[in-house]
């Protein structure tokens, strides 16, 4: 699913409401909580308008980072997920200092940017894995095709992606457009009749989108 129009431009009928800043980082025991707004905040006046995202950063297991992206959480209906066999609540790591705030489970690292321009990077050790940049989280607006949260993880150059369920179409997904629902399409299409909302790249890390509902992925092939 395509929200962008090439580089700069929308989709018609697209409102995009991009991570601007991480405005405040509330630290607790197990997990950070980010106020994330999409606007820069420099005045009073730029609180008026946009909406925010409430990004939790915890860990289910050791060496595995969850990210959750809320907004308006108490009028969202219930979702389904994915069951999550075996999770718990592992011992973290947060250091919170002035510029980033960082949680570490086992040897796998996630750096908050604080203040203006949006961040967050995704590192084993000093190894960076992947990011969240510019433009790289978000919630759209798209008129009766409905709201979504977009994000956007960087792929280095020669990074393979590979995953996303049983799949009739080339093993290496760059390129792709990666529908992940299951549909009786038959074994000649890309429609697929196990869809894992799951990827692997050949940097050493996964990522797993936890929600029951259409995903849509779009490998390299947008921006």
């Amino acid at each position: 699913m395509k929200f962008t129009d090439g580089q700069w431009m929308l989709q018609p009928g697209v409102a995009a409401h991009y991570a601007a800043e991480a405005y405040a980082v509330d630290v607790h025991e197990d997990r950070l909580v980010v106020l994330a707004t999409t606007r820069p905040i420099k005045h009073r006046g730029d609180t008026l308008q946009g909406p925010t995202l409430t990004v939790t950063l915890s860990s289910p297991l050791p060496g595995v980072i969850r990210v959750s992206v809320a907004h308006y959480t108490a009028s969202s209906m219930p979702r389904l997920h994915i069951p999550m066999v075996g999770a718990c609540s592992p011992a973290v790591q947060i250091v919170n200092g002035d510029t980033v705030a960082t949680l570490t489970s086992g040897p796998i690292s996630v750096d908050v940017k604080k203040g203006d321009g949006w961040s967050l990077t995704f590192r084993e050790g000093e190894r960076l894995l992947t990011k969240s940049d510019w433009r790289g989280l978000g919630y759209i607006q798209w008129g009766a095709k409905g709201n979504h949260v977009h994000e956007q993880l960087t792929l280095a150059v020669g990074e393979n992606v590979y995953g996303l369920g049983e799949r009739f179409t080339p093993w290496v997904k760059n390129g792709q457009i990666v529908e992940n629902t299951n549909k009786d399409g038959g074994t000649a299409c890309e429609q697929a009749y196990k869809n894992v909302p799951f990827y692997l790249t050949n940097r050493g890390y996964g990522v797993l989108v936890n929600e029951a509902g259409p995903v849509s992925f779009e490998v390299g092939s947008e921006k």
